[in-house]
């Protein structure tokens, strides 16, 4: 009996506090209201993205831009889902603080990819031209850096999935736009990866990744090694496709990723 009353004092213990709410106590700030709901139009076309602000813009000084690119899942036009995976990171204060920047999540339309392949192959060549949504992205790029305080010189794309070909297909197109990419659990085309040479790139893939084979991040990373580039790869042993979780929470990531600048 006494054993009972100890344990039921125990889990009374444990209970109570958590019910219990002090006066005028304040609820933590819903992180993905930091992102603003924007849409960028041009030839016709309309790119829904979110975007994220340094937490305190200080006049004359120029800030860094992360282009996050969200995968097929998140497809759509109702500017919510682009945000889903990845992005919280880049939104907690302890990064807000360290690393002030500017973020787009840009939403790819349904039925549209961030390049125009087809992901369960072994391998692929890349496209002509870019995706519509490639294309309109790169627009908003230049309009965001005429109308906002950003640091040309420290550009960086990062992606997921569909989003990390997007990733990949962006620095082999224009290496001059970044200084650096991350792109997770996706993959490009390996003869261009001597056109992405010059840009640091860390990317990550899950061993066990049924969606998109580990082989595309490995194939594009000796492919950057025989052009002459020193990437960085994390490649977990036990993860599968979402290799996204454990990517954008190392905190080495993303010292690394706002460490990078390009040479002008």
């Amino acid at each position: 009996m006494l054993a009972f009353v100890l344990l039921l004092a125990t889990q009374t213990s444990l209970i109570v506090p958590a019910q219990i709410s002090k006066p005028g106590e304040s609820k933590p700030m819903d992180w993905r209201k930091l992102l603003t709901k924007e849409t960028f139009q041009a030839n016709g076309m309309s790119l829904p993205y979110r975007l994220l602000r340094p937490a305190k813009e200080e006049k004359g000084t120029t800030y860094p831009l992360v282009i996050f690119l969200h995968g097929a899942g998140e497809r759509g036009t109702e500017n919510e889902t682009p945000i889903v995976h990845g992005v919280k990171e880049f939104a907690t204060p302890g990064a807000r603080k360290d690393f002030p920047c500017f973020l787009i999540a840009p939403q790819c339309p349904d039925g549209k990819r961030w390049v125009e392949v087809d992901w369960s192959l072994r391998s692929h060549e890349m496209p002509k031209d870019p995706s519509e949504p490639e294309a309109l992205l790169l627009k908003l790029l230049h309009s965001l850096e005429q109308s906002h305080p950003i640091d040309k010189s420290r550009i960086y794309v990062t992606g997921l999935s569909m989003g990390g070909y997007g990733a990949w297909d962006l620095i082999c197109r224009y290496p001059n736009r970044f200084a650096a990419a991350v792109p997770v659990c996706g993959g490009g085309d390996e003869s261009q990866g001597i056109q992405a040479a010059k840009v640091p790139v860390w990317a990550f893939h899950g061993a066990k990744d049924g969606v998109v084979i580990p082989e595309r991040s490995r194939n594009m990373i000796e492919a950057l090694k025989k052009a002459g580039a020193n990437p960085k790869y994390t490649e977990y042993a036990d993860v599968g496709h979402d290799a996204w979780n454990r990517a954008y929470a190392e905190p080495a990531m993303m010292r690394w990723l706002f460490s990078q600048k390009q040479e002008k």
